[in-house]
């Protein structure tokens, strides 16, 4: 019955006990066991990302009105086969004067930062990697790495457009990297806690219950972070060649791939550890599988979010990305932290019930809604409006009429 109830456990238990049997040291059963867990959770999260692919793309033709892959396979589902085979037989091409070191450690950096994230992020009750009490903050300090990998990339390549591209980076992660460490404080003063298991245990009621505007601000700097449309100006294909990677070839730019894709689901597993119960459901207490199956689900749901928004956005301008981040985001996520902390404080010394505290910070989120709107008619309002443009008027030549010669011709 352990087995099928809590499969991880009772697994990692009886490895454990088959090493010690063996005569082993119990501090090289615990390397080993935890050079096990990790390597587990990365192949796993790897050939996760083949599926990704393959859902991405179907979900992404079914959205824009065409056909997704539909050739390789039952409904096309192995065309990410081929694609890899692809990857990995093509040539690696280094450009003359580069970086040769930083140019081959900034894609292992890239797909190593985001596979650091799952080691704090817990799967079910007793199943996470590593229950550290700063979780969140290691959240926000391996997060960067990924930052510093695309800066890396574009800076080593010997190509103006790649450092362009990684200048991009620098500006549109940083605008945007602000108001994400302040949504994530609010789930760390609603739990009193840095620990992102702590978090999710003290989760009785969903937090984007008690905080959807900071449910709301996480997703887009979270969707920011990782690049993708509407903010994918990191690569900007019309615009900057293909951005930071344009010198990557290969498996190398497949690391950056590899990245991209499995970023989107890990900072969606983030999203569910933060706001909606991670694995809490009916019956993960009592049967932990079930709380695996709950996490999983609800991060596929907030991963199809994503896929829908990059489906649906085109791309902005580079002045409303970072003005969107610095004017609206900051001072939005600013203010909710602060009123989100007093109002814990004043309900605490009250020892105020549940439904009081939903419903009161319910009523602060819905006032920052309404002043938000507010805010917004008042810039459009005072917005000028453009002329219209003249018709052209035309010039009689004769038995003719035609229009005079635009200035620019």
């Amino acid at each position: 019955m352990a087995l099928l109830s809590d499969p991880v456990i009772f697994i990692a238990n009886w490895i454990e006990n088959l090493l010690l049997g063996w005569g082993l040291a119990p501090l090289l059963v615990t390397i080993i066991m935890d050079l096990l867990g990790a390597g587990i959770i990365s192949v796993a999260m790897l050939l996760l990302v083949v599926i990704l692919i393959v859902l991405e793309r179907k979900l992404i033709g079914r959205l824009q009105g065409r056909f997704g892959p539909n050739r390789v396979g039952p409904y096309g589902l192995l065309q990410t086969i081929p694609d890899m085979i692809k990857i990995f037989t093509k040539e690696y091409i280094t450009p003359q004067g580069a970086d040769i070191f930083i140019y081959n450690l900034a894609p292992i950096m890239a797909t190593s930062a985001v596979l650091l994230l799952w080691a704090v992020i817990p799967y079910a009750p007793r199943v996470v990697g590593s229950d550290i009490n700063v979780g969140v903050l290691y959240l926000v300090a391996v997060g960067a790495l990924g930052t510093l990998a695309i800066l890396l990339a574009g800076f080593s390549s010997n190509n103006k457009y790649a450092l362009l591209g990684a200048f991009r980076t620098v500006a549109q992660m940083i605008s945007y990297e602000v108001p994400m460490v302040l949504a994530l404080l609010v789930p760390v003063i609603l739990a009193r806690s840095m620990g992102v298991n702590e978090i999710v245990n003290a989760q009785y009621v969903w937090y984007v219950i008690l905080a959807p505007l900071a449910t709301l601000i996480l997703f887009i700097t979270a969707m920011a972070e990782v690049g993708r449309a509407p903010f994918d100006l990191l690569e900007a294909e019309s615009e900057i060649v293909a951005g930071f990677h344009i010198e990557y070839s290969g498996l190398k730019f497949g690391f950056f791939y590899v990245a991209e894709f499995l970023h989107a689901f890990t900072i969606s597993g983030v999203i569910v550890a933060m706001f909606f119960g991670g694995w809490r459901g009916p019956g993960a207490e009592t049967y932990p599988i079930l709380g695996f199956i709950y996490f999983m689900i609800k991060t596929f749901l907030i991963y199809f979010g994503t896929i829908w928004v990059r489906g649906s956005l085109p791309r902005v301008r580079i002045d409303q990305l970072l003005g969107f981040g610095w004017k609206i985001l900051v001072p939005v996520a600013l203010t909710l932290v602060i009123f989100t902390a007093v109002a814990e404080k004043m309900m605490f010394l009250m020892a105020a019930t549940v439904i009081v505290r939903i419903l009161v910070h319910l009523v602060i989120n819905l006032l920052l809604v309404l002043v938000l709107i507010v805010i917004f008619r008042a810039q459009e309002a005072r917005r000028p409006l453009r002329k219209p443009v003249a018709e052209p008027r035309t010039v009689a030549l004769g038995r003719h009429s035609v229009p005079p010669e635009s200035p620019s011709a």
